[in-house]
């Protein structure tokens, strides 16, 4: 079984037309992994709706004491993600489970977004990869605390 748990981020934005402003809504997490035809067993939490620039170190911690909780070995954490670095970081105490993180650029909502690539990609890695934390986006997994976000490149690269 992997459970997944949902942050919000640029995976669940939705635009608003009359506003011309995204905002965090419902996650499509669930009809992506349908649509996937997903087989392993999997389970959905939702922890929170946010921007990851809005999530506070209460945040993270509530992310933390989730995953520490949860009876699964494998956990996969939608995240955005400009700040998926910092929770991956502060995952990192919790040594038993394979902990991968994952969001996407562009809302899942989107014709071009690279969501549903990457929520397999990170379904791979999790029943794959040893216990630790990581990032899986755009084709490559990153250990946490040796990655960052590169915005002008607009893609995360290996950093120490």
């Amino acid at each position: 079984m992997i459970h997944l748990f949902t942050t919000g981020g640029t995976i669940d934005k939705i635009y608003h037309d009359a506003n011309s402003e995204f905002a965090v809504g419902d996650s499509l997490l669930p009809e992506l992994l349908v649509e996937a035809n997903v087989t392993v067993p999997w389970r959905i939490t939702e922890l929170c709706r946010k921007d990851s620039l809005e999530l506070t170190d209460t945040d993270r911690a509530d992310v933390c004491a989730a995953v520490a909780a949860c009876s699964e070995q494998r956990v996969i954490v939608t995240h955005g993600t400009d700040t998926m670095p910092l929770t991956a970081a502060a995952l990192s105490d919790i040594g038993d489970k394979v902990i991968v993180l994952f969001g996407a650029m562009q809302p899942a909502r989107m014709r071009r977004s690279d969501a549903v690539f990457n929520l397999g990609y990170a379904m791979a890695a999790v029943t794959l990869l040893e216990p630790g934390v990581y990032i899986a986006m755009n084709g490559e997994v990153f250990e946490a605390g040796k990655v960052r976000k590169n915005l002008q490149a607009g893609k995360f690269e290996r950093w120490e």
